[in-house]
């Protein structure tokens, strides 16, 4: 083994030692900032080092910092409590959107666990009247899409008795690592390094459990499935399934369609790829309709509200446009830009390359946006490691910073984090623009 693999080994030690001090509590800013220092440190090392001496360290490295966020339970979010309710109101044949976790119409599906006799411990939500939850927003119906519901319900019918958290957890560090075997797969070990060496993966996918993971790992599958027989019909159908498990992967259905504008409209592409995406979706919702009607909803307009991406001048939505614009202008020009990168992606885009075109309008999305939950950024970490293009990565260590400092904290330093990944991707479009042919004369 060279020496910059043992450096390289000895960083990724480092970094999971971080990694396991970070599951064991909050976060803290300052363990963010080591953990992506030491990430960075790994993928220099390594630059040079050939593709086929890499894969066993990509692999191995990859599969046993995913399992640090086994270690303990989640550190840094809540949601998974929400899960765990969902898939358990769902196995008593009630529809999850019907009632809020308050609602007393459910009060024989509570334990101690979900919703503790005693209510002194950090990081519970009061209950109207008495008492308290693990369960984040508990006067609110659950917000989570249909696909998302019936992996809740899949794991709770596969949790023994007492698991809690952990069956999720084990969930997330499953689907983690078939990620990143896909990845190797179709983009090679070198780029799959971005995904199997991230921090984001281990505390957001395997640690906090986030459901986001699933949507990511049906996205890398649904673009692995390039120049395969019936692949445009398969890809539509997975992205239909991504976007019914957490609507940020409709971000990648411009990608899948790159090039589609490219001469008048490509009708037959378009549809082999949006009928099958649009069929799934409806599919999956069709018994949540029949059941809750037009609650299916969920609290999806209250969150949009509650996270202030109604209006701007609160808060840290559209930070970097609001450098620059009123912040009265910045939401209309956030969603402007977002249909123009889309629309560019659709004239323009790398039919040979869809996740480019993804993982452009995916980055834009946050650059724009600016929200500040870390895991919202998992889409572009593996888009990432697909394309290669790593100054995106900017983006979700942007989102890190946010939300380790306090997501609605105005003066938390997500801001400055999110115009400098701006600039990054920036000065990469610039270096990566093609040169123009030198004039001989």
């Amino acid at each position: 083994m060279n020496r910059s693999l043992l450096l390289a080994c000895g960083t990724l030690a480092a970094l999971a030692a971080v990694l396991l001090r970070m599951v064991a509590g909050p976060p803290g800013l300052g363990w963010t900032l080591a953990a992506w220092a030491l990430f960075a440190a790994a993928l220099w090392l390594v630059r040079r080092v050939p593709e086929r001496r890499l894969g066993a360290l990509v692999v191995a490295g990859g599969i046993l910092l995913a399992a640090t966020g086994l270690a303990a339970p989640p550190s840094s979010s809540t949601d998974s409590f929400r899960y765990a309710w969902d898939g358990r109101v769902q196995a008593a044949g009630i529809s999850p959107y019907d009632h809020p976790p308050a609602d007393p119409a459910l009060a024989g599906l509570r334990d101690d666990w979900l919703f503790p006799p005693a209510c002194d411990a950090p990081r519970l939500w009061p209950l109207p009247g008495d008492g308290c939850t693990r369960i984040n927003r508990p006067a609110e119906p659950t917000i989570y899409p249909p696909v998302a519901q019936g992996y809740f319900l899949l794991v709770h019918w596969l949790s023994p008795e007492g698991s809690r958290h952990k069956v999720l957890q084990l969930g997330g560090w499953v689907m983690a690592v078939l990620a990143l075997v896909a990845l190797c797969r179709t983009a090679g070990a070198r780029r799959a390094a971005y995904w199997a060496w991230c921090p984001a993966v281990p505390i957001e996918a395997v640690n906090n459990a986030h459901v986001d993971m699933l949507g990511v790992l049906l996205v890398v599958l649904a673009f692995g499935a390039v120049g395969a027989a019936g692949a445009g019909r398969a890809r539509g159908t997975l992205l239909g399934a991504a976007v019914a498990a957490k609507l940020l992967p409709a971000t990648a259905l411009p990608g899948a369609l790159s090039g589609v504008l490219a001469n008048g409209v490509a009708w037959r592409r378009l549809l082999v790829t949006m009928v099958p995406a649009v069929l799934v979706v409806a599919l999956s919702y069709l018994p949540y309709v029949l059941a809750s009607g037009t609650a299916v909803l969920g609290y999806l307009p209250g969150y949009l509200e509650e996270e202030r991406y109604d209006g701007a001048g609160h808060g840290n939505r559209y930070a970097v446009l609001r450098l620059l614009l009123p912040d009265s202008w910045a939401p209309y020009a956030a969603i402007a830009l977002l249909v123009l990168v889309a629309l560019l992606v659709l004239r323009y885009g790398d039919t040979t390359r869809p996740w480019q075109g993804a993982l452009l309008v995916s980055g834009s999305l946050l650059l724009l946006f600016t929200p500040g939950y870390s895991w919202y950024a998992l889409l572009v970490v593996a888009l990432v490691a697909m394309d290669g293009r790593g100054e995106w990565l900017g983006a979700a260590l942007a989102g890190a910073v946010a939300y380790t400092a306090g997501p609605a904290d105005p003066d938390n330093l997500g801001a400055p984090f999110y115009a400098a990944a701006v600039l990054a991707v920036l000065i990469g479009w610039a270096v990566r623009r093609p040169r123009p042919a030198e004039v001989r004369p």
